[in-house]
């Protein structure tokens, strides 16, 4: 899943979900998201994204024309991007880690 949270307001925008995420998809999911963002009149100035290799030079690239400034988190860091660290932590807690899979058949 790939998502983005507004620091001010704690607003989650969920960009996406896949099983096999890979740079196409990223790059699709950024310019969606500049999209969504010019829809709603908010201006970003900043995103905070950590060092996966499944985001191209082309991710950071589409967010600059659009005037975001990517800043990547440290090595090791989870606090430098604590807020979307803890959404995670609790999506994964109250929602996978209660959910039974249901197996076809």
């Amino acid at each position: 899943m790939l998502a983005v949270i507004e620091q001010a307001s704690r607003r989650v925008r969920i960009l996406g979900a896949t099983a096999h995420p890979n740079a196409a998809w990223v790059t699709q999911s950024a310019r969606n998201l500049v999209m969504d963002l010019e829809d709603a009149g908010y201006r970003a100035r900043f995103l905070i994204r950590d060092r996966d290799g499944k985001y191209p030079h082309i991710f950071d690239a589409i967010l600059a024309d659009a005037g975001i400034e990517t800043v990547l988190t440290g090595v090791r860091m989870p606090r430098m991007n604590a807020v979307t660290e803890r959404w995670i932590a609790t999506c994964r807690r109250e929602l996978l880690d209660r959910t039974a899979p249901l197996r076809p058949g």
